[in-house]
């Protein structure tokens, strides 16, 4: 034969299909990888010694079928005439000739890769005429076309990023379309190269280890031969694979971390051109047997004799030794026999499972009589292949240990039947991986079959099909298969939700989304896929893009209902890092989600996690996040987290969330702290016995400190956080001294038990702080009080260690603190005081009587040696005072509590007044007790005393203490008790209680508006003013421009240019004529901060140039020798008036003008109007009416 074409051997299909027997028995999937001898071989040949061998390496990369029948005519005709040989350049020119443009490249790149490179079929693809279309002309002679012209642009993923919209434009051409396929048909052979480097890759480092160790460790199974690194590779593969599938996510996370120089997500990144190995579980079942193969076809393999094969191929290095020959040829008789009995055991194991297969299809058979109800998409099998070889084929299939499982095919009732063409066309792993198990068939068995009744007819298979195409069903879209195929069991229904839902969610109205959830969340319960569950929850935490506060709360139903059905494990893979994902999400919605996730979920996550990454998601959470609402979220998350926390390690951790979130700048994250927080903390702490050893010293240590640190500024802002935080630690530091008492043992719930008194608690912030919430029940609490108030009141604190405690080192610790902060500061003494006042309604009137009481009165001895005149620093003069009167004295309002406290503060100001020590803590209890208008009539009565009392030094004070009254008390008491003590005490003998009554008669003017009262106010500031006795009373007189500078601004307008500017400037006039220096410049100084407050007024042009003028040059006078610095000031003072004064002046004179002006104007805007409501048709008629006239 003098020359063989081997391509003429597959030009047509037909004859491929005609002869289908003689290629099955070589047919290989493309992942099972080329046969051929084992690794490290000496007998195989090298990739270019023969023409033939470099055919038949093309069988290698090319997965048609022409390539395959193309490689087995080859290796006939091979067999048949070792000696003909075909030129390389003859087969490059046929190919060409008969357009196998495709192999002729796959071609050109083997010569390339042997360095055997051809001139023409170089020429050929360097040339870019030959693939791209001549516009207006017809194609060159030379120029290959495909079979539908020039080459078909080859189908590839359109994404918005990649689609070229001028493709699909009416009037543009293709040449650019044509260039696009000829780039995607080059990168997808780049791709087929990278794959066969791969492969010798693998086989040069199977061949690592010598032949001589393989063999040592063969013989020796005692000694491990040593991982070779593709092994170590597919190990970790599969390693990471077993623990993604049983939910060990991060475990995998680990693992993928330490190995990162691998690709988990693709087989082929381990290095390996060989087909998938089962997973761990597959591997350990059959540990003891050996596996079966891992093709779908039989395996055929071509002995070749020694002496047949050339020399070069034997060996390349020079002839050696003969024992050394002869050694090799031992080793080389060794692995073959090796390699036979690895058949053997293969064979004989795939013979028992032949076995087993033909008699399911036997029982199949049986069992379904009509056309089948669960049919299988055969791939590319044809229709005229008989039943027997396609159940044959499918069975073979199945039990194929390289298939994904699980897969949901064979549980559905297909209505396309066993011979209907492919209608969904799916690569070779999806068609393997959908074929039925034996796990199905025992249910299908259960299902009775569906008969139909047969015609009578001889019709042949292929023209009833023919007859049935006719039916217009859509089976040939992923709808129209999923329509096709109905489910047969519950985890059928499970798979085909989770398909279907992902295409679903997207279509349905936002408002309406959350009627999904049940939906979503059954189906990731139930379905079998993780990677399915893992979309399911991803498409719930994504539902609603911004979910308001119903939406959120129904996910969060769902969650915690999943929750419950899965279990922790499943919680902590599958939930958790849906929630991991959103955590920094744009929109705040979202991240609420997640922090209310949290806390819902915290009671059903394993106890590691909830200590460990949840509580570290959140912490997050509290210190980036800038939403008020997500932050709120997050403490009352954390909150839930400290109520199932059992680990005392995060007592710390919990202590700085604490601090932190009570410094939070939001009010309602620090309201949120209070709520549930803190009580949630305070819970836990005390199960670990160190909410009175632990908690509450830390935050008096740290009230002290910064009372320490803030003698010259207090902070008073961290001095509420931790008082506050404290104040929320008073209900569950009570029930620790309830639970911890002697007679708890003795508290029984039946028999009548009084209910609490509503009052007997302050009210609680929120349902964690009631008592009777932190006890069990308010029966339980009922009980115990009473038992608790008769061991107070008759039988002591003896071995009561909780209340001894609070007793003996809490009590006296807060009082020293009370009296180290500042007296002056209404805010500090407001916080104590809410404190007291809540600690003592909550232990009790028998506890603040016996133990709270006698301590402060131990302290407040009130003498006058108890108060440093000299220095001021006695302890009257302390925060103690009003902290006592308005924290502890006012906690119960019967009538020996009101008689005490009148009393107090009868014998404070007494003893004051007496020691010409400040006022301040009178004042401040003044001040804190005034706010509340219960108290109004005791102050009153305690000011009366000191009205009536015998000290002129008493009365002074009950007269100053009048003016922080007058501002909180109603007219009526005003007129009816504060007015008529003070006129009486501005007829006192003493001029110094008279100079005491006119601050009060100042702030009267300022707030009251009764005329009649007024009048009276007023008729007394004027007798001081200009009765003769007083002209001389320099402290009067500053006192009365002190007021006038204080209430001028707010009074009455009238009583401030009638009286009060009048009277400043008489007294400025007086002052030039002053001839004490000193008196001068009090004067002058107290009249220039009262009319620099008045100069803010709206003053008349009258009074503006009749008094408050004068009044300023008669200062200005008086600050030219004694201020030159004010006199500088009055000028521009007293100039700006000027200008006021001639502009007014001005303006009125304009003003008779704009008279006549305006009521033209009226006229006119009335005819303008009038004009405007005719317009009532269109925009182009309201134009008009703003045209000139012609």
């Amino acid at each position: 034969m003098a020359s063989v074409n081997p391509f003429n051997l597959s030009d047509s299909e037909e004859e491929a299909e005609r002869r289908p027997n003689e290629t099955v028995d070589t047919e290989r999937s493309p992942s099972d990888g080329a046969p051929g001898p084992p690794p490290g071989n000496p007998f195989s040949p090298p990739a270019d010694a023969e023409p033939p061998t470099l055919l038949l390496s093309s069988n290698r990369t090319s997965p048609s079928g022409e390539g395959i029948s193309f490689s087995a005519a080859a290796t006939s005709a091979m067999a048949g005439s070792a000696e003909t040989r075909v030129s390389v350049d003859v087969i490059a020119a046929q190919l060409l000739r008969d357009q196998y443009i495709l192999t002729a490249l796959e071609f050109h790149t083997e010569l390339l890769e042997a360095g055997r490179e051809l001139p023409r079929l170089r020429d050929y693809f360097s040339n870019p005429g030959n693939f791209e279309r001549q516009s207006g002309t017809p194609p060159a002679k030379d120029q290959v076309l495909g079979p539908g012209g020039p080459l078909n642009r080859a189908g590839s993923i359109s994404t918005l990023d990649s689609l070229d919209f001028a493709r699909y434009s009416d009037d543009g051409n293709r040449e650019t379309d044509e260039r696009v396929a000829v780039l995607e048909f080059e990168l997808r052979k780049a791709k087929e190269t990278i794959q066969a480097l791969r492969a010798n890759l693998t086989q040069a480092a199977e061949s690592e280890v010598p032949s001589q160790e393989r063999k040592n460790f063969k013989s020796s199974p005692e000694i491990q031969e040593p991982i070779r690194p593709l092994e170590k590779r597919a190990l970790n593969f599969l390693v990471n694979e077993y623990l993604l599938k049983n939910e060990y996510k991060l475990s995998s996370i680990t693992f993928s971390d330490e190995n990162d120089d691998q690709d988990f997500e693709l087989w082929d990144d381990v290095g390996l051109n060989i087909p998938k190995p089962p997973d761990l579980l597959q591997l350990y079942r059959n540990c003891g047997t050996p596996l079966p193969s891992p093709r779908n076809v039989v395996d055929v393999s071509v002995g070749v004799d020694l002496g047949d094969l050339p020399g070069n191929c034997i060996t390349q290095d020079p002839p050696k030794k003969p024992d050394l020959l002869q050694q090799q040829q031992t080793e080389v008789v060794q692995e073959l026999e090796y390699q036979i009995s690895l058949l053997n055991n293969e064979k004989q194991s795939l013979v028992e499972q032949i076995k087993k297969l033909q008699s399911e299809i036997q029982t199949l058979k049986r069992t379904v009589s009509s056309p089948p109800l669960a049919t299988l998409d055969l791939g590319s099998q044809n229709t005229s292949n008989p039943p027997s070889s396609s159940a044959a084929a499918s069975t073979t299939s199945s039990t194929d240990p390289l298939s994904v499982p699980p897969t949901d095919n064979g549980q559905y009732l297909d209505i396309r039947g066993v011979s209907e063409p492919e209608a969904e066309p799916e690569p070779p792993s999806t068609q393997s991986t959908s074929q039925s198990h034996p796990q199905s068939h025992s249910k299908l068995k259960s299902r009775p079959p569906v008969q139909f009744d047969k015609p009578n007819r001889k019709l042949s298979p292929a023209f009833q099909q023919a007859l049935l195409s006719f039916c217009r069903m859509c089976s040939d879209s992923r709808l129209g298969a999923e329509v096709s195929r109905i489910a047969d069991s519950e985890e059928s229904v499970m798979l085909m939700l989770g398909r279907c839902l992902p295409h679903i969610v997207p279509n349905v109205l936002l408002a309406k989304r959350e009627e999904l959830i049940p939906l979503i969340l059954c189906t990731a319960c139930l379905h079998p896929e993780p990677k399915e569950r893992d979309q399911l929850l991803h498409i719930l935490f994504n539902l609603i893009k911004r979910p308001d506060d119903e939406q959120r709360q129904m996910i969060l139903t769902g969650c915690v209902a999943f929750a419950r059905h899965v279990g922790p494990t499943r919680v902590e893979a599958e939930l958790l890092p849906q929630c991991w994902e959103q955590i920094n999400h744009k929109y705040p919605e979202r991240r609420l989600l997640v922090a209310e996730s949290c806390g819902a979920l915290a009671p059903y996550l394993p106890k590691e996690i909830r200590s460990s990454l949840v509580l570290s998601m959140l912490q997050q959470m509290l210190t980036e996040d800038k939403a008020d609402m997500v932050r709120e979220a997050v403490v009352k998350s954390l909150g839930i987290i400290m109520g199932y926390i059992d680990d005392p390690d995060k007592y710390s951790q919990g202590f700085e969330l604490m601090l932190l979130s009570l410094g939070d700048p939001s009010e309602r994250v620090v309201s949120a702290v209070h709520q549930v927080f803190i009580p949630a903390f305070a819970a836990w702490t005390t199960e670990l016995g160190t909410l009175h050893t632990a908690l509450i010293p830390s935050l008096l240590a740290r009230i002290e400190k910064l009372l320490m640190q803030g003698e010259h500024g207090l902070d008073e802002h961290k001095l509420h956080v931790f008082l506050s935080a404290l104040q929320s630690l008073i209900p569950p530091l009570f029930a620790v001294v309830l639970q911890n008492a002697p007679f708890t043992s003795r508290a029984k719930l039946h028999g009548d038990i009084p209910a609490i008194e509503v009052t007997r608690f302050p009210r609680p912030a929120s349902p964690l702080q009631d008592v009777a919430t932190i006890i069990g029940s308010r029966e339980m609490l009922s009980a115990l009080l009473l038992l608790y108030d008769h061991q107070l009141e008759h039988e002591g604190t003896t071995g009561w260690d909780s209340l001894l405690w609070v007793v003996n080192q809490l009590l006296p610790q807060l009082i020293e603190i009370v009296g180290r902060i500042n007296v002056t500061s209404s805010t500090c003494v407001h916080e104590f005081s809410r404190f007291f006042w809540r600690f003592c309604r909550t232990f009790g009137k028998i506890f603040t009587n016996t133990k709270v009481k006698p301590q402060f009165q131990e302290i407040l001895r009130l003498s006058e040696e108890n108060v440093d005149a000299s220095a001021g620093n006695g302890i009257l003069t302390k925060a103690t005072v009003p902290i006592y009167a308005t924290g502890v004295l006012t906690c119960y309002n019967q009538e020996e509590d009101r008689k005490l406290l009148v009393g107090f503060l009868e014998d404070v100001m007494t003893t004051l007044s007496l020691s010409h020590a400040p006022l301040d803590s009178l004042k401040a209890s003044f001040i804190e007790l005034g706010a509340n208008p219960v108290y109004h009539e005791l102050l009153l009565t305690v000011l009366w005393y000191g009205v009536v009392h015998t000290s002129a030094l008493v009365r002074c004070t009950a007269a100053r203490m009048f003016e922080l009254l007058v501002k909180g008390v109603n007219e009526t008491l005003v007129a009816q008790r504060v007015v008529p003590a003070l006129i009486t005490l501005s007829s006192d003998p003493e001029i110094s209680v008279r100079i005491s009554t006119i601050p009060a008669f100042g702030t009267i003017m300022e707030t009251v508006t009764q005329k009649e009262l007024l009048e009276r106010v007023k008729m007394q500031l004027a007798s001081f003013l200009e009765d003769p006795q007083y002209q001389d009373q320099h402290s009067l007189h500053m006192e009365i421009i002190r007021t006038f500078g204080r209430v001028g601004p707010n009074a009455e307008p009238r009583f401030r240019d009638e009286f009060v500017l009048p009277h400043l400037h008489k007294l400025a006039l007086a002052n030039n004529s002053q001839a004490v220096e000193s008196k001068r410049i009090d004067i002058a100084t107290q009249l220039f901060e009262a009319y620099s407050a008045l100069s803010c007024c709206f003053i008349s042009e009258e009074v503006m140039v009749n008094h408050f003028l004068p009044g300023l040059r008669c200062l200005r006078a008086d600050m030219e020798q004694l201020s030159p610095e004010h006199e500088v000031i009055l000028s521009s003072m007293i100039k700006e008036c000027e200008i006021k004064v001639e502009n007014r002046g001005m303006a009125d004179a304009q003003g008779s003008m704009s008279i006549a002006s305006s009521l033209v104007g009226e006229d006119a805007k009335t005819k303008f109007l009038s004009k405007m409501g005719q317009l009532t048709t269109s925009g182009a008629m309201l134009a008009n009416v703003f045209q000139r006239k012609k």
